[in-house]
């Protein structure tokens, strides 16, 4: 121990902890909540993802297609999906990494 108070006020640390749970909690929500985009082929092909990377929707505009090409289309799709994961990805980091760095300082304590 420090003499003088050189340790950290536990309690306060938790509480501080607690806050940033609850913060990430929100934040995970409000991903969980928010749909992204992403598309390939000039828009034939639309994915949207939830900010968590959960796939909502697929829209396959009919010009893309083409019974004798079938694998073109696939890789429209993987694609677009792949797209909007990433922008997932993107939204994720912008909500969690500003939590994410707070919550490094408590690495300490297991949290």
């Amino acid at each position: 121990m420090i003499p003088g108070g050189g340790q950290p006020n536990m309690q306060q640390l938790l509480q501080q902890a607690q806050k940033m749970q609850q913060d990430l909690a929100r934040a995970q929500e409000e991903l969980a909540a928010t749909e992204v985009d992403g598309q390939a082929g000039g828009g034939l092909v639309r994915a949207t993802v939830t900010g968590s990377g959960e796939l909502r929707g697929l829209v396959i505009d009919p010009k893309a297609v083409d019974p004798e090409d079938t694998e073109t289309l696939a890789d429209l799709i993987v694609a677009a999906v792949q797209a909007a994961n990433d922008n997932a990805q993107q939204l994720q980091q912008a909500k969690l990494g500003p939590l994410a760095q707070g919550m490094g300082g408590l690495s300490g304590l297991g949290l």
